[in-house]
């Protein structure tokens, strides 16, 4: 990633198991200057097929770093405020006011994010993607799209070429 860009928001996801849906995220990342952290343990390797026709040749253009555990991405970025995008919210992700330094914190595609984490975040960094009732979830990688674009949106679209 272009270091003369502005700083921008980190997008964290906890134990993703598609690949995929890590490759798309990855595209989107090098596209809006948002970075990556991946929570371990992940579904898969970076070098399957999957995950690189997903990514295309973004990976190159994309910030991404893995972590051994969700306490260790917050150890290291102690400053950044963490906004969680769960079904258990209340407050929808068009009810937040975005910073460069938020970090938007996905769960896993099968169980999302440990409710033994949710229930120490305050309401309003708990973040929901309004859905119809009777669904139970939103294909990750759309997920991700629809909070980072909304934020970046937020930001006037900053580091925009």
């Amino acid at each position: 990633m272009n270091e003369k860009l502005v700083q921008m928001f980190h997008i964290v996801l906890f134990e993703p198991l598609i690949p995929g849906n890590t490759g798309n995220i990855i595209r989107l990342c090098a596209n809006t200057g948002a970075t990556l952290h991946l929570i371990k343990p992940l579904g898969f390797t970076f070098d399957e097929a999957h995950l690189r026709r997903a990514s295309l040749d973004y990976s190159d253009l994309a910030s991404i770093t893995e972590y051994e555990s969700l306490q260790s991405y917050i150890s290291k970025w102690p400053e950044r405020r963490i906004l969680a995008i769960t079904t258990s919210a209340t407050e929808t992700y068009t009810d937040a006011e975005f910073t460069t330094s938020d970090s938007l914190l996905f769960g896993r595609e099968d169980t999302g994010l440990p409710d033994s984490y949710l229930k120490g975040l305050p309401t309003d960094q708990k973040l929901l993607i309004p859905m119809r009732p009777s669904n139970r979830s939103i294909n990750l990688s759309n997920s991700v799209a629809i909070v980072t674009y909304e934020a970046w949106r937020q930001l006037s679209f900053q580091g925009r070429v």
